[in-house]
């Protein structure tokens, strides 16, 4: 693995010099390409340059060691403890940053949250989640459009679908896909009993027109009357769309806006993302029968999360973590959550990885 750190370090260093060349900074394409290259490989370079700085000063004090003073032996075995610990977690972090990158990761995404058992109090939930879900996007910088929403009575979801943009939105937010299961007391509830219901979610990368074919013949296109809870969200007019995948069998709709264009354009943006997704699936069943294992999967069949309220708890099922904060989650503080469980994916493929 370290000679071929090393030729990483050298690469970065020709890319270095490259940025300086009159030539590279007079053409501009070759520049961002030249100048996105380095940048993919700087975090890797850094912590490789880290740990061989720490091998060295563990070469330094254990030579200390042999001292003929005791009080500059002990210093250096204190010093060696830290150290190696040290130089560890480097090499624990480099090889996270050797993983296979998911070319995926760099992209927006459609996220797709719907109730599912638990009736009036799933579509709360739904809403709960949704708002969890722009506030994080919020802190991040991140831009929220709303592609399609389906209200309740009550200000819940039946349905809302909405592309999140901003940067590597789809490596943050993957590992979301999932059944997400919420205990509490509805507001309906007079008895103070808890309801158990259900929400699924699904992070579906965005879909450019080179990643997928949609053939014009292929679709099949209808226009309706939007239908919902009432008030201003209700268009008058036929300028809802319903797009119909004819080879795939996938449906999609939108009618949040009251212009049929703009309907139709963010139905396609749907319905690229959902073909892209059931490509990807496809692949990955082919993959699973030639492999002993899968990890991340992103099966959205199965419950990967429980917020109970009242114990103001969060479990995630798949990595064996809770955090008794879930008042903080909900109002969009994820940012702790997500990291430990993109740490657990990361090193569940290194155990693929390793053959373990």
């Amino acid at each position: 693995m370290y000679e071929k750190l090393e030729e990483v370090v050298q690469r970065f260093e020709d890319l270095s010099n490259q940025l300086l060349d009159p030539a590279v900074l007079g053409d501009r394409k070759r520049y961002a390409q030249v100048a996105k290259e380095r940048a993919s490989l700087e975090a890797v370079v850094n912590s490789f340059l880290k740990f061989k700085d720490v091998v060295r000063q563990i070469e330094d004090s254990e030579l200390l060691l042999q001292d003929s003073d005791p009080e500059i032996r002990e210093l250096a075995h204190q010093e060696l403890l830290s150290l190696r610990q040290r130089r560890d977690e480097l090499d624990a972090q480099i090889e996270v940053l050797l993983l296979p990158k998911d070319p995926r990761d760099e992209k927006n995404i459609i996220v797709e949250i719907r109730a599912g058992t638990g009736g009036e109090e799933a579509a709360l939930f739904a809403a709960n989640l949704f708002r969890m879900y722009t506030r994080f996007a919020e802190t991040e910088g991140w831009k929220v459009e709303i592609l399609s929403a389906h209200e309740t009575e009550l200000g819940g979801f039946k349905e809302i679908v909405a592309m999140i943009s901003g940067n590597k939105v789809f490596s943050r937010l993957k590992y979301e896909s999932g059944v997400h299961r919420v205990q509490r007391v509805p507001e309906t509830e007079a008895q103070g009993r808890i309801h158990t219901s259900a929400v699924t979610v699904a992070i579906l990368p965005e879909a450019e027109d080179v990643d997928v074919e949609v053939r014009e013949e292929d679709l099949k296109i209808d226009t309706y009357r939007s239908s919902g809870a009432g008030g201003q969200h209700v268009n008058v007019t036929d300028s809802a769309i319903r797009i119909t995948h004819i080879p795939s069998g996938v449906v999609v709709t939108c009618q949040d806006e009251r212009s049929q264009f703009k309907n139709k354009a963010k139905a396609m943006k749907i319905l690229r993302a959902k073909l892209l997704e059931a490509e990807r699936e496809a692949q990955e069943r082919e993959e699973r029968e030639t492999r002993r294992s899968q990890v991340g999967s992103g099966d959205r069949s199965e419950r990967i999360r429980t917020y109970n309220f009242p114990q103001n708890r969060l479990t995630d099922h798949r990595v064996g973590l809770t955090l008794y904060q879930l008042d903080r989650i909900m109002e969009g503080e994820i940012d702790d959550m997500l990291s430990q469980v993109r740490a657990w994916f990361q090193a569940e493929a290194l155990k693929a990885g390793r053959g373990e």
